[in-house]
């Protein structure tokens, strides 16, 4: 099962970059290389599922669409079962899904495990500009910024200096 970790790889893989969104799941090689390394294929049918995953998670979260009107989402979790069996310890549950379906799958499980158990926390970047997200893990849950290194500090910057412009010079 995808990890928080990996939920924030996959949402924040279309950075702003000079002003530009630049979709790092374009490039195959790339959202191939995401897959083989939490245990999937690679397979195009996979990386297609990944996208539509991604995409409908990041339209919830920036408050584009709703969770129960999200098409993507409703289409990636169609037919989905999670089914209990008895293990060596205790209950464990199993997704019948198609292969190649099965990491998308685990993608939103992974996102509505952190809505589940961390509420509040998974945000979009304060910063307008950016398309990033971040998992707030601070105890005061105040964190407003994807990087406080650059979003946090361009922000910061960019109030300082309309303040200075603001402020009426002595005469």
């Amino acid at each position: 099962m995808l990890d928080d970790q990996a939920l924030m790889q996959a949402l924040n893989s279309t950075p702003v970059t000079d002003g530009r969104r630049h979709d790092l799941w374009a490039d195959d090689h790339e959202v191939a290389r995401w897959a083989r390394e939490h245990g999937g294929t690679g397979g195009e049918e996979e990386r297609r599922w990944l996208r539509t995953a991604r995409d409908a998670l990041q339209a919830v979260e920036s408050g584009a669409a709703s969770v129960s009107k999200e098409p993507g989402l409703r289409h990636v979790l169609a037919d989905v079962n999670k089914v209990p069996r008895a293990g060596v310890s205790g209950i464990e549950w199993q997704l019948e899904v198609e292969p190649e379906r099965r990491l998308a799958v685990e993608l939103v499980l992974a996102w509505a495990d952190v809505k589940e158990h961390m509420p509040g926390r998974l945000r979009p970047c304060g910063n307008p500009e950016c398309r990033l997200f971040l998992l707030d893990r601070s105890r005061a849950n105040t964190a407003r910024w994807c990087s406080m290194k650059t979003c946090g500090n361009r922000l910061k910057a960019r109030r300082h200096q309309a303040r200075v412009r603001e402020t009426p010079r002595p005469e």
